[in-house]
């Protein structure tokens, strides 16, 4: 079979995205080892979790002092919108047996949409697996020298004690273009901060999500007012 005409477009496309998962998983690197985990901790999560906002999550909750059975719900409740990206991808990907987890390791916000970006089965294959390997491989070769510059500077004196916080709300930034994001938003940040003096660290952001699934089960009106059709961006 003559290769797809399609395919250097699309290793250039991986190859761009994998120059910003380098950048990304080097500032978790860094995030990471400035809220207590150490090198090793910071890589088996790139290579077992293998999500971003997931990671930040999990790394965020350890820093301000929880403990990482306190992490995994943020961690996990981040992960589950993976799931349902697999029962987009899971036509198309027609994996089966052990392949089927290899597979599903790999189906993230990225993998998802470059695939689904292409207009024939092949390309979406082609699309989906050089994102995978391309993104996979920078993600970790970033988190390790992030996590090896922040083990070897002082994270307080360049401020990277923030940007945990500041990279997480840039990923969800984009989907506060829905009134109901807005208040959502709202309504777990009011939650979080009013638990924040009275409940254990790591407490108050699993009770923020109380609002997030409350918005989630509420009925959704078709032309939202400040819905511009479109949800969030990459994470």
């Amino acid at each position: 079979m003559p290769p797809s005409p399609e395919r250097p477009a699309i290793i250039r496309s991986a190859v761009g995205i994998g120059v910003y998962a380098a950048a990304f998983g080097a500032t978790f690197g860094a995030v990471a080892v400035a809220a207590g985990l150490s090198v090793g901790q910071a890589q088996v999560l790139s290579l077992v979790l293998f999500s971003g906002a997931s990671q930040l999550a999990f790394s965020g909750v350890v820093g301000a002092g929880g403990s990482a059975w306190t992490a995994l719900g943020p961690t996990l409740l981040l992960a589950l919108r993976n799931g349902f990206y697999g029962v987009t991808l899971a036509p198309v990907l027609e994996a089966r047996g052990l392949r089927r987890l290899v597979t599903a390791h790999f189906v993230i916000d990225e993998t998802t949409a470059m695939s689904t970006a292409q207009p024939a089965r092949r390309e979406q294959r082609l699309a989906f697996w050089w994102t995978a390997l391309v993104l996979f491989a920078c993600w970790n070769v970033g988190t390790f020298l992030g996590a090896l510059l922040g083990s070897a500077v002082d994270t307080d004196a360049f401020g990277l004690d923030a940007a945990g916080p500041a990279v997480f709300l840039a990923l969800v930034w984009p989907a506060f273009r829905q009134v109901r994001a807005r208040w959502v938003g709202l309504a777990g940040a009011a939650i979080a901060v009013a638990l924040v003096p009275l409940a254990p660290s790591g407490v108050p952001v699993l009770a923020a999500a109380v609002a997030a699934v409350v918005g989630g089960l509420l009925p959704r009106r078709d032309a939202e007012p400040g819905s511009t059709g479109a949800e969030g961006g990459l994470a």
